[in-house]
């Protein structure tokens, strides 16, 4: 583990992991809808060794290992928080799949253990310190001519169900509010939203035949209005302003839901709360 990462770790193995098991329900139903647009047109090859990177709770490393078991392929999930780990090896367990592993790693640093026919992730390279280095790691990880498929994040605008709340909080919080010394993500949600520096780095790590496709779909933050008001307060954006600015942030805590309360009433539908989302699949060769 590297310094500049130590943070991050400390954070998804701690409070960020407890807050995503609070709302696994909703990161695992509603964000798996890009993950399986992203599998559907990205297929693993047949009989293939895949790897996914960021995997969190496992649910698209099961999903890739469902679809290569017919063939006798396999899927392995590496994520930088033991916690995830051990989370999505039990789920992988109590699911009675057996070509679906698990391990923790610095993808930045440390060894993949390839090698690998196909790369994916969903939402999980967006909190690289230093992208390069890591996607290059990625690249020697996979076979020549292997593929990557990465789901993230586009700009915020184009995100309302996280940057309505984002604006809700940044209203009421002001940066200068919030406290150093926590340990945070990394560079955010949205650090890969800029298809132009992105491509840049990728090819600057050895890949070639980058392409970006954008992928729209409103998402469930809530099964009602009160869950998507918690949801907004523990994850994400405004979540990190909340979690930061420590005892200002509780003590706003009354303001900040009264004003997510009216930002998200007009995301509210008979089948629960949905918001518009925004991503792009980015692919690349080895």
């Amino acid at each position: 583990m590297t310094d500049e990462n130590d943070g991050a770790m400390r954070a998804w193995n701690g409070v960020l992991f407890d807050k995503f098991v609070r709302f696994k329900h909703l990161l695992t139903i509603g964000l798996s809808q890009h993950g399986e647009s992203l599998i559907a047109r990205r297929p693993p090859p047949s009989g293939a060794r895949v790897l996914d990177l960021g995997c969190g709770f496992g649910d698209m490393t099961r999903q890739l290992a469902a679809a290569l078991a017919p063939s006798g392929g396999s899927a392995v999930g590496v994520d930088v928080a033991q916690n995830f780990v051990d989370a999505s090896t039990r789920d992988a367990v109590e699911a009675g799949g057996k070509n679906a592993t698990f391990f923790r790693a610095d993808v930045q640093t440390d060894d993949l253990r390839g090698p690998y026919a196909a790369a994916y992730s969903r939402f999980g390279v967006q909190f690289f310190a230093s992208p390069v280095a890591a996607l290059r790691n990625i690249r020697r990880a996979l076979t020549p001519g292997g593929s990557c498929s990465f789901v993230v994040w586009r700009k915020r605008e184009d995100n309302p169900w996280l940057h309505v709340a984002e604006l809700c909080v940044r209203g009421l919080i002001a940066e200068e509010e919030e406290t150093a010394d926590e340990p945070t993500c990394g560079p955010g949600p949205f650090s890969m939203r800029g298809a132009d520096l992105v491509s840049d780095q990728i090819k600057a790590a050895g890949f070639s035949q980058i392409s970006f496709e954008r992928h729209d779909i409103d998402i469930c933050i809530g099964r009602d209005l009160d869950e998507a008001i918690a949801f907004a307060m523990a994850l994400g954006p405004a979540g990190e302003i909340m979690r930061l600015a420590g005892d200002v942030g509780k003590q706003r805590e009354p303001e900040v839901m009264a004003a997510l309360k009216e930002a998200l009433a007009g995301f509210v539908t008979p089948q629960g709360v949905y918001a518009p989302s925004s991503t792009w699949f980015i692919s690349a060769k080895a």
